[in-house]
Order: structure tokens, then C-alpha cells, then sequence
């Protein structure tokens, strides 16, 4: 019976050669055969050391950081607001880097977070609900204020159907209810922020088509806070003017604030909460800086049966 060559099959009573006594000389020749064997396989016919395989697999690049862009308020509740989305933002997605900054009015600034980043990747949210000069103009601003920092800017929150799903539990949250989309009296103003860029009045009018189709056909008629008309009261005129006496407000606002008081104040029957930390907006968020991050372009589509 020969011996076995490989050291899984050496009998009980023959150790292995790493394993052999050091008392004896054959024991020590043994062992240092074995180690300078193991050392010559490392090295390839030409004299050169083979590289050393190991089951390590190399560490994948971090996440670019998500930087969420907000407005800013003085109302205090804004920034509340707006932390909270970014918890929520977080317990989506473990271990991503999420910052804010501010366009205006609140600390951090967007300068001042881009500047802490420093180098690296990141990919910045606009917090904003539709086109606009921020979008368009401050945010591109402070991206190019940090050139150091490899940055993607994502479209704005809005238009999308995560956005209507969040106004439409809002205004139930507010006492909306299946009669009231079956009542012909009734009917929605989508109070917004407004702004004197067409893409803005654009964004919105399509927010308010898709609502009016998530409430079952029920009339929604954009009203603007500033900048832009029809304001909040002349939209609550317009629809009395075709009999829908019990008007809806919805706050299509990302935080509490002026303008979304001040619109609130307007409504004849009900007004619906800002959209705020709405489990929605959270994973909007998240699906506009996924599709930045991939260099697609994220458009809404017009009907909610799409997939978000």
C-alpha cells in the first residue's frame, strides 16, 4: 500500500509534514522542506512572485452624498420639517450620506455644504416641487461654486405621482372623503408657491390634472401665493363661478410657512397640511437622485397607473 501525497489523507499515525516533532533531525528537515516548498509556488518559471489570491473582493466605491436642496423659512417648523424628511430619507437608505442645504433663509446654505464636502461625488435633490429660477439658476450656481466636488443636480420633486399620492393623504387627513369626490359641489384649489417662469406654471397645472384624476374627476384648479395668477382667493372665485361651493385647499408645499399659511387662511371649506415628511416624498427623493445618479432623465408620466 503506498503512502498518501496528500496531507488530508496522512494516516493518524503519520502527522502531516507541518506537524512532524522538532526533536529529531529528519522532523526539523521535514518541516523546513515543507515551507520552502510553499514559498517556491509563489514564484512563477520567470523568477517573478505570482500574485496572492485571497477571498477578500475589493470594496466598492461609497454612494456619491445625497445633498437635499431646500427653500429655507423663518417659520421655524420648516427646518422641523425638512429634518425630518431627511430621517425618513435615511431609514430608507442605510448608510447613504444625506446633507442639507439652503437656498436661502436658513443654515446650512448650499455653499457652505458643498464646501464641507469638499471633494468627492455628490448628487443634489432639489427639495422645490417645480421648474424654476432656483432650479434653473442658484442651484447650477453653487454646484459651480465647488469645482472640486463632482456633482449631479436631479430634476425637481414635482410633477409626479408620489407627489399626488402625498397631497391626496393630506387632504383625507383633513376631512376628504369618497362622498366628496362623488359631490358636484365640490372642488380643489392647488395653492403653490408661483413663480413668473412658464415651466413653473406648467408644472403645476400638470400636478393639478393629475389630482383631479386621483379625486375621480373632481374640478382642481391651480392658485398661486406669489408671483403668478391666479392667486389662492381668485381660484376659490373661479370655482364657486361654476357651482362648486365647497372648496378644498391643497398645500402643494414641501414645509410648513408663509406662503402655505397664507394660502391655507383662503379656504372656504377644508385645508389640507403641507406635503412634509410624507413617507412619499421620502422615496421620491430617493427615486430623483437614483435616476441622476444613472444620468436618466426622470419625467413624470401623466397617468398614476404608472410605476414610480
Amino acid at each position: 500500500m503506498t503512502e498518501p501525497e496528500h496531507p488530508r489523507d496522512v494516516r493518524p499515525d503519520k502527522p502531516p509534514p507541518a506537524l512532524l516533532p522538532l526533536d529529531t533531525t529528519s522532523g526539523l528537515l521535514t518541516r523546513i522542506s515543507a515551507q520552502l516548498g510553499n514559498q517556491l509556488s509563489l514564484v512563477s518559471l520567470n523568477g517573478t512572485r505570482r500574485p496572492v489570491h485571497t477571498n477578500r473582493t475589493p470594496s466598492r466605491l461609497a454612494a456619491p452624498t445625497l445633498v437635499a436642496v431646500a427653500h429655507g423659512s423663518r417659520d421655524p417648523r420648516a427646518l422641523r420639517t425638512v429634518t425630518t424628511l431627511l430621517e425618513r430619507i435615511r431609514e430608507l437608505r442605510p448608510g447613504l450620506s444625506v446633507r442639507l442645504g439652503h437656498i436661502e433663509l436658513n443654515e446650512p446654505l448650499l455653499p457652505e455644504t458643498l464646501a464641507e464636502l469638499g471633494t468627492g461625488r455628490a448628487v443634489l435633490v432639489p427639495l422645490l416641487l417645480s421648474r424654476g429660477y432656483h432650479v434653473k439658476q442658484d442651484i447650477p450656481e453653487a454646484a459651480a461654486g465647488a469645482p472640486r466636488l463632482h456633482t449631479r443636480t436631479a430634476a425637481p420633486l414635482g410633477p409626479h405621482p408620489l407627489l399626488v399620492e402625498a397631497l391626496y393623504a393630506r387632504l383625507v387627513e383633513a376631512g376628504w372623503n369618497t362622498a366628496d369626490s362623488a359631490a358636484r359641489s365640490t372642488g380643489v384649489v392647488l395653492a403653490a408657491a408661483g413663480s413668473r417662469d412658464p415651466a413653473s406654471a406648467a408644472d403645476v397645472r400638470r400636478t393639478a390634472a393629475m389630482l383631479s384624476e386621483r379625486l375621480g374627476g373632481v374640478p382642481v384648479l391651480p392658485g398661486y401665493a406669489s408671483a403668478a395668477s391666479p392667486t389662492v382667493p381668485e381660484a376659490v372665485r373661479a370655482l364657486a363661478a361654476r357651482g362648486r361651493h365647497r372648496v378644498a385647499v391643497a398645500s402643494y408645499f414641501t414645509a410648513p410657512g408663509r406662503f402655505a399659511s397664507q394660502s391655507a387662511a383662503a379656504a372656504p371649506w377644508i385645508a389640507a397640511a403641507p406635503l412634509g415628511a410624507h413617507p412619499a416624498l421620502a422615496r421620491l427623493v430617493l427615486r430623483r437622485y437614483d435616476r441622476a445618479l444613472a444620468g436618466v432623465a426622470d419625467t413624470a408620466p401623466l397617468h398614476l397607473a404608472a410605476t414610480a
